[in-house]
Order: structure tokens, then sequence, then C-alpha cells
């Protein structure tokens, strides 16, 4: 008995030591009247007191006046007594006046079934209760942000997507107030062929996978009312990483949609009034154009039907209507050029050496008062271009710098290699090596208002009858078609720089033809069956006349169809077919294709005024002769053909 009394006085002691260590919590004892009869560490660093100074004292002491007054320290110990536990929060005073905020635990102690005081553990909870205040007035603060808010649906889905609380904004835009909508679904907005679609649960799906969904999209309010709609959604995780659910955020974007639809109609429509007003001037510059070359023709030809014109006089007016025809077809090709739509016929050559080629040319069209510079490297700079129609854009440039120098000045002429083609006149930039020349003037320049409008046809500054405006919608044409790209810089009284870009080649140069000026001898012309294909009756019977002018036989047909007829029902074999590519039905690029796998060693060649299929596909290797051809043109084909024709027979005559 005396060994299990020491033991008890050891424990007890124990326990005294445990609970005076602690320091995080005043623990003490009340007896029954509430007085303070035990004090440890905790109790004192808390509330200030030493155990000298409290014990003895009732603990009321701790509370507040107005606590004290509302009786609180006396309800404190009833409810303990009477429950068994008294548990709350509240504010407390220290020794030296100071309040804090605690968490209070009042237990009564209890022997032979009689209250005989009562054990009390005390915590202060200040620095929690300030940061779950600041939290909770965040929180509020945050409702009320997200509440105002009235142009943005704000609100809250749970992982299956289904609504968990709804803002003022969302109750504005989609019609449903917060009790009508909290725990639907949301795809209820959306329209029956979106959720048909399993359009809801993608955006999901999407949001969870790249951290956000977005998009723009119809979506339908509580009236079925559809509207336009920018929305949001963030997938929302706990710390874990444990997925909470969403935050979604819609805007009407109705309006904006609207505006911008308006603004779409607006734009196509001066679009189609610029278009219209570029075809009108495009119409009145080409009818006034034709109508010059004509008067020349019509009169020309009136004079000549006169009777008894003297033989001086009839040779004038041919060589008029000649020289006339052929300044229809360069007004022609440069209307093809601008459009793109000019065909070429392109060859690897070195701008520098085409470019000192032309020097003796651009030195006789500009006179004596403008000097020419050029700054060619003796390097190869290829391009891949049609060489004509090269010399035709830099002519253009030259002759419309020489005109910006009435007083005489200086020509620049260069070339360089450039990485890329910088973005000009609102086109986008272009990768990859090009080779860009250079043609300066110090002239009189251009206005901004001038820039815009340089490359459009038949646009000019120059007086009337001093230019036709199509000098450098060629040059423009020219430098698209051949896929690349023209930019000018202009500045009043200092002078203008053109920069033609083209794409750089690799390769050997190719060996341009000789010229045909040299082929119009028809006696070096042998007699060749000719099958000539051509739909416009009056052009057929013009070609078909010249043939037969020139000693050739020619079958005249009308069409692709007739064409193949007519190879397939001849005996003696055509020598040459010569075809028109526009045409109903079979065109001519597809009839020159058939007889190729055919007849492959039939010459084919190819003419044309203007096709959209030569345009686009080219020649595909065909020769082609453009229209208007002349005497010269045709004599120059049966002479290629007279070449291929005895390098035939040496190989037939090899093989017998």
């Amino acid at each position: 008995m005396l060994s299990r009394r020491l033991t008890d006085l050891a424990q007890a002691d124990r326990f005294q030591l445990l609970v005076s260590a602690v320091k995080d919590y005043a623990i003490y004892l009340l007896d029954s009247e509430g007085r303070v009869a035990t004090w440890n560490i905790g109790a004192q660093l808390f509330k200030g007191y030493t155990a000298d100074e409290i014990v003895g004292r009732h603990f009321s002491t701790f509370y507040t006046d107005e606590d004290r007054a509302a009786g609180l320290p006396e309800r404190a110990l009833h409810t303990a007594a009477t429950n068994g536990r008294f548990e709350s929060e509240g504010w407390r005073v220290r020794k030296d006046g100071t309040r804090f905020w605690t968490h209070v635990v009042i237990d009564p102690v209890i022997e032979d079934g009689e209250v005989i005081g009562y054990a009390k553990i005390t915590r202060d909870v200040s620095e929690q209760r300030a940061a779950d205040r600041a939290l909770y007035e965040s929180e509020q603060r945050f409702r009320l942000l997200v509440q105002g808010v009235k142009d943005y649906a704000i609100y809250m889905l749970d992982p299956e997507g289904n609504i968990t609380n709804w803002n003022a904004g969302a109750e504005a835009i989609k019609g449903y107030a917060a009790d009508e909508i909290i725990g639907r679904h949301f795809s209820l907005f959306y329209t029956p062929e979106d959720r048909e679609a399993g359009a809801p649960a993608r955006a999901l799906a999407t949001a969870l996978r790249e951290g956000k969904f977005s998009g723009e999209a119809q979506r339908v309010r509580k009236n079925g009312e559809r509207f336009w709609a920018s929305v949001l959604i963030d997938p929302i995780h706990d710390e874990t990483g444990k997925l909470l659910g969403f935050a979604k955020v819609t805007r009407d974007i109705s309006e904006k949609r609207r505006a911008e639809e308006e603004l779409e109609r607006s734009r196509e429509a001066l679009v189609q009034a610029q278009k219209m007003e570029a075809i009108g001037r495009l119409t009145g510059g080409v009818a006034h154009d034709f109508n010059n070359l004509l008067t020349v023709i019509r009169a020309s030809a009136d004079f000549l039907r006169r009777p008894n014109v003297p033989e001086e006089k009839r040779t004038r007016y041919v060589e008029a209507i000649a020289e006339t025809a052929e300044r229809a077809a360069t007004l022609t090709g440069q209307l093809l050029a601008f459009a793109r739509r000019q065909p070429l016929q392109p060859e690897v050559f070195d701008v520098c050496t085409r470019l000192k080629g032309l020097h003796r040319i651009i030195g006789s069209m500009i006179g004596s008062s403008v000097t020419i510079q050029n700054d060619l490297p003796e390097t190869e700079h290829l391009v891949e271009a049609d060489p004509t129609q090269f010399d035709t854009a830099i002519l253009n440039m030259v002759i419309n710098a020489r005109d910006a120098m009435p007083r005489g000045g200086t020509i620049r002429i260069g070339a360089r290699i450039v990485g890329g083609v910088p973005a000009v006149r609102g086109h986008a930039a272009a990768s990859g090596a090009f080779v860009a020349v250079d043609i300066s003037d110090d002239g009189t320049g251009m206005s901004p208002e001038t820039l815009q409008k340089i490359f459009e046809p038949f646009f000019t500054t120059k007086p009337v009858d001093k230019g036709t405006g199509l000098g450098l919608s060629q040059v423009y044409g020219f430098a698209k078609q051949s896929r690349g790209e023209i930019d000018v810089a202009s500045q009043l009284d200092v002078g203008t720089t053109f920069t033609l870009y083209l794409p750089s080649a690799a390769g050997q140069v190719t060996t341009v033809p000789a010229s045909t000026a040299q082929l119009a001898d028809v006696s070096n012309i042998p007699r060749r069956r000719v099958l000539l294909v051509e739909d416009n009756e009056g052009v057929g019977k013009f070609a078909a006349g010249l043939l037969k002018e020139l000693g050739q036989a020619v079958t005249w047909v009308g069409d692709g169809q007739a064409a193949l007829k007519a190879l397939n029902n001849d005996a003696e074999g055509f020598d040459l077919v010569f075809t028109d590519v526009v045409m109903p039905g079979i065109n001519g690029l597809e009839l020159a294709q058939l007889i190729q796998q055919q007849r492959p060693g039939l010459q084919i060649v190819l003419t044309s005024g203007y096709s959209h299929v030569i345009a686009e596909q080219g020649a595909q290797g065909f020769p082609l002769v453009r229209k208007p051809y002349s005497i010269d043109g045709l004599l120059a084909i049966l002479a290629s053909g007279r070449d291929e024709s005895q390098s035939s027979a040496k190989r037939q005559a090899a093989e017998r």
C-alpha cells in the first residue's frame, strides 16, 4: 500500500512537471468558485501574470468588462458543471490590458459525484483568427467583385459539369436566376446541334488536357434566343492535385460579331466599288488606246481600197498597219502581264550579263542629258524567268526614270543577292535567296498618294499621249508571275528607286535560241502536211491561207475531236500539228498531250493570244507561238520542223 502511494505521488509529480512545461497552452485549475488554483508557464506567457500574482484570484479577471457584465464567466462554469464541458472562442485580457482571441475549454473536476473544481485550457489563436478573418474578408470581397460583374457570366462547375454558383452577370446574359440553374448541367446553354456533337464534354476534356479551353460559339438563353459567346474554362485543383471543378467565364459578343460582320460587308462593298472603278478605268484605257490603234488601221485600209494608189503610198500604209498591229500586240501583252496571264518562256540566265547587254539599247533611249551608272558584280546572279519579259520590265523602269528627270540626271542600275524579300505594299515577306535589281534616279520623285497607284493599269502622271500607263503594270505582272516582287521607294525632289526581286536559280545558263528574223527565206522551206486546229473561223481561214501561201498542204479542223479523227483517218501522215489552245471540249494542251502519247515523233506547236490553261500550267514543253503571229513566226515553225524532219529521216535510214 505504501509503495502504491509513493508511486501515485511520483506519477502526480511527473504530470505536474509535464503541465508546467507546456508553453503553447495555458493549463490551470480553478476551485469550485472559479478561483485560480494552479498556473503553468503557458498561462504566464499568454496572460502575463506570474503564479504568485494570479493564484487565488477569480478567473473572470481575464474576461473583458463587457463579458463580465454579461455574466459570461459564471455561465461558462455553469455550462461545464451541467453539460460536462464548456468550449468557446472569445476575447480575453492580458495583464497589460491588451486583448487577444482565445480558444477555451473548461472541464469539471468531480470527486465522489461532486464538482470540486475545473480544469481550464486556453490557447492564443489571435494569429489564426486574423488569418481566418483576412481570408473571410478576401472571400467576401471576391464574392462582391464577382457578383458585381455584369458583363461577364462567372460561375463554377463541379467535376461533372454541374453548376455550383452563379453571378449577376450570368443571370443578365443567360436569363436564369441562381435558384433556377444551380445544380443543373452547363450543357443546358449549348445549342441542340452542339450537344448532339458532344461539344460540352469536349470542352471540359480540353480544359483538363491543356489547362484551358477557349473559343467562340453560339449559346442559348433561357428564352431560347441564340447569342454569340466567348467562352473560357479553367480546371481548379486543390493543393494535392485533386480536381475540384471548373471556373467558367462567358462573355456575350453578339454586338461585336454584328459589328465585325457589318465591317466585313462594308469592306466587301468598298472592294467591289474599287474593283468596278478599276474595271472602268481599265476598260476606258483599253478602249482609248485601241481606238487610237484602230484609227490608224482603218484609215490605212480605206486608203488602200482607193484605186490608183501610188506604190510609195501603198507601202507607207501597209507599213503603218503592220506597225500598228505590233503596237496592239504589245499593248495586249502588257495587259496580260499585269494580269499575270502572260504565257512566259522561262530560261536560266545571268542578270548581270543581261543588264550589260541592254546597255546600248538603254543609251539610245535615254538621250544625252541622262547618265547611266552600272553597279554590276562580275559574279553570276542567276534567275529563271522569261528573258524577253525581263528586258521589257527593265526598259519600262528605265524609261520611267528618264521621264522623271526632264532636265537630265543619273540613272543607277545595280544587282545584288539578298536573303529574302521584305514585306512590301501589304504583302508578306518571303524567305529564300533572291536577286534584287535596283534602278534609281535623282528625279522629281513621287508623293505617297501617287506611290499607291503607280502599278495600276492606265494610271499615269505623264501628259496626255505621252504614256499608256501600262509600263509599270507590266513590271508588276512580270514580277508576280515569276514568283518575285517589285518594290518602290520615292521622295519628292530627291528621287526614286525601283527594286525588282526574282528568285535565285541554280544550274547552267540556258542557250538563247537564234533570232527568227533571218528565217524569212520561203525558198528554204519544204512543202509539209500541216494539221491546223482553230475554232475561230476568221483566224482559221486566215492562218490556212498564210500557210498555203508559204507552200504548205493544210488541213483545217475546228476542234480537238475533229483533229484526232483527222489523224486517225489520215493514211499519209501529217508532219506538223499547229493548234490553238483555247477551244471548246478538248483544249489545245490536252490535244497535244494525247497526240504525243499516240504519235511521239509528230511535231506539235501551240498558239494562243491568252489561255488560263497556259498561264496556270505552262506549255508543258511544247513550243508556243503567241497571237497575233506573223509570217516570220510561221516560217520559224516550219524551219524548226525542217531540221526535225531531216533528223528523223536520217534515223529511219539508219534503222533500215
